[in-house]
């Protein structure tokens, strides 16, 4: 059976921030993920962690001016300086909380002014994160880390740089690190690409991470148009090592509905 994390952004969102990682323990969960931990100290985050068991496997570099809109900074032309100081303190936290994997958020692009203006400002931001990320892997290499590059669907982002997961691939291999991998979000995927176990086949070796929730709403994956138990026997006969990211929102958001909704885990 795969091995699966709470995304403590999503799950228990009845709870503080710092009390969903006992929750997550109680229900059983070995690992946690979540978007950002810079609203805490790391001490206070690891001590969560220590208190409960439980392994940090994937969060986000800082993403710019999150409440303003933006969604990362690795993309962004004349914007080097603050993804340099972005990482820095990503790679901080991640070696005092022992989290191996950091995700490297591409930001939004302009989609206003001509197909030409908009053409050209895409090449301009491609240049720019090809560039950022050739340096975060040589960054995160030295410390023992790697980065992930995560397409996301353009209904629930619009204007994300990054959508398609041959776009992904195609940049992997153009930084050419082994310190950076494929981000595997089969929620993103499905209402992008479909053809979702096709596509595991063909991605799953470049991937280092998998998340999950049902399509169209986002909740678990016992639900939607995803048949996911068939999804997770083949994510098993590719013999796939890493962890599974239950990146949903509870359809049932009341106290005690994330717990209830993990009857699908239990199932398992």
């Amino acid at each position: 059976m795969p091995q699966f994390a709470a995304n403590l952004s999503m799950l228990y969102p009845e709870l503080p921030f710092l009390e969903r990682f006992g929750a997550a323990a109680a229900d059983g969960f070995k690992a946690v993920e979540y978007l950002f931990p810079y609203d805490f100290s790391p001490e206070q985050i690891k001590a969560e962690l220590k208190s409960h068991n439980l392994e940090n496997v994937l969060f986000n570099l800082p993403p710019g001016h999150w409440e303003a809109g933006e969604r990362g900074l690795a993309a962004l032309p004349g914007r080097e300086a603050e993804f340099r100081d972005a990482l820095d303190l990503a790679i901080s936290y991640a070696k005092h909380l022992g989290t191996k994997q950091v995700h490297v958020m591409a930001g939004l692009q302009v989609i206003s002014g001509s197909a030409q203006q908009q053409a050209m400002h895409r090449s301009a931001m491609r240049y720019c994160y090809v560039n950022n990320l050739r340096y975060a892997a040589k960054r995160l290499a030295s410390e023992g880390l790697r980065g992930l590059i995560e397409p996301i669907n353009p209904r629930d982002i619009p204007g994300y740089f990054l959508n398609r997961q041959d776009d992904a691939i195609e940049i992997l291999d153009e930084v050419g690190s082994d310190a950076l991998a494929l981000q595997l979000d089969l929620y993103h995927c499905q209402i992008v690409h479909g053809d979702l176990a096709k596509n595991i086949e063909r991605l799953l070796a470049r991937a280092a991470h998998i998340q999950i929730a049902s399509v169209p709403q986002r909740n678990e994956p016992d639900s939607g148009e995803i048949n996911y138990r068939f999804l997770f026997d083949l994510i098993d006969r590719l013999a796939y090592q890493g962890w599974i990211g239950c990146e949903y929102r509870p359809a049932d958001p009341s106290p005690g509905g994330t717990s209830r909704g993990l009857a699908w885990m239990r199932a398992l």
